[in-house]
């Protein structure tokens, strides 16, 4: 299995023997982020009014938690879900954000029926709405980081964390600036499923 998509979108491969207590718990947060975050609901709706069915009520449906190589939180495998990466998330802001990152990710695979995750600039894009509207650069995430700026810091958040996710795509290495430019107003202004940034 790959990941297609991560937050620092690395591509996997593997998996290592779990440690079953760091699963269980990181198991636990993923639920309580399934059962009350609004934004992760919220998406998991409009994927499913898109047609595309989220099995989220079983443990090996469509979010699983796996131990993971690289260091990276989780991604997106299209042919199975969400991979939420245990030996790299802790706490529970960090797997709202992970999920509605991801979830960003598996919405843009449901609605765009020829997306090509090998393209750069469909990836770009995807990573430009990941994490514009996953909370990955809201203003709180960003001080903790220590990225603090008056001035456009959303967007250049934005930019940051999409052109880290795009690096890691051979497709993209060595054109990362450039499809960053090319897609962000675009992919910026959409929004989709959100009626604006959340």
């Amino acid at each position: 299995n790959k990941l297609t998509h991560t937050q620092t979108s690395v591509h996997l491969s593997g998996t290592m023997e779990p440690d079953e207590a760091e699963a269980r718990n990181v198991r636990k947060l993923v639920d309580r982020s399934l059962a009350r975050n609004k934004h992760v609901e919220f998406i998991i709706q409009a994927m499913e009014k898109a047609g595309c069915k989220v099995d989220a009520t079983a443990e090996g449906g469509f979010f699983k938690v796996e131990h993971c190589h690289g260091k990276v939180a989780g991604g997106f495998r299209p042919d199975s879900g969400v991979v939420v990466c245990q030996n790299h998330v802790k706490s529970q802001q960090e797997v709202d954000n992970l999920l509605a990152h991801e979830l960003i990710h598996a919405f843009d695979h449901c609605r765009v029926r020829d997306l090509d995750w090998n393209n750069c600039l469909h990836h770009t894009c995807s990573e430009i709405r990941a994490a514009n509207l996953s909370g990955d650069c809201h203003w709180k995430m960003e001080v903790m980081r220590g990225n603090f700026s008056l001035k456009k810091q959303h967007q250049e958040c934005i930019k940051r964390r999409a052109k880290l996710s795009i690096e890691m795509n051979p497709a993209c290495q060595g054109c990362s600036d450039e499809a960053i430019e090319q897609c962000f107003q675009k992919c910026f202004a959409d929004t989709a499923p959100f009626d604006q940034i959340p």
